[in-house]
């Protein structure tokens, strides 16, 4: 499992985005990155927005499939990444909450009081909107 999280964070950009596109569709139809959640969690740190939002978006592709509350127990650190310098690792990590809205409905009410706390402001006039929208969508979902 340590070389498949060496792999998300390899410098050639496009074999780690391939990857991330595998492990994202396995995670759909199985269970099998289930284990590698703590590893997928652990690049929430990463230096590069790339991979942090990479192992955001990992670690919320295994919602469907926690049933140990790893997920629960993960997002006070998952959602401080809502507030990231990086307005589209924000956009990314905000369309994959999607799935954890689906899956695991009882985190919804956690989700949507941190969506209160996003700063719009700090970003540019032309991302702001976008976070925004992004935002509403997600709301929508949880209120459905």
């Amino acid at each position: 499992m340590n070389n498949i999280i060496k792999a998300l964070q390899d410098k050639d950009d496009k074999k780690a985005y391939a990857l991330f596109k595998e492990i994202g569709a396995r995670s759909v139809v199985s269970d099998e990155y289930y284990s590698c959640f703590e590893d997928f969690l652990g690049l929430l740190n990463a230096k590069s927005s790339y991979v942090r939002a990479r192992g955001f978006a990992l670690c919320c592709a295994q919602a469907r499939w926690d049933e140990n509350g790893k997920l629960q127990n993960a997002l006070p650190v998952m959602l401080a990444l809502l507030h990231d310098d990086k307005p589209i690792v924000v956009r990314q990590c905000l369309a994959a909450l999607h799935e954890v809205v689906l899956y695991r409905t009882e985190l919804s009410e956690a989700i949507k009081a941190e969506l209160e706390t996003i700063d719009l402001s700090k970003y540019k006039d032309s991302m702001s909107p976008l976070i925004k929208k992004d935002m509403d969508e997600l709301l929508k979902l949880i209120d459905r």
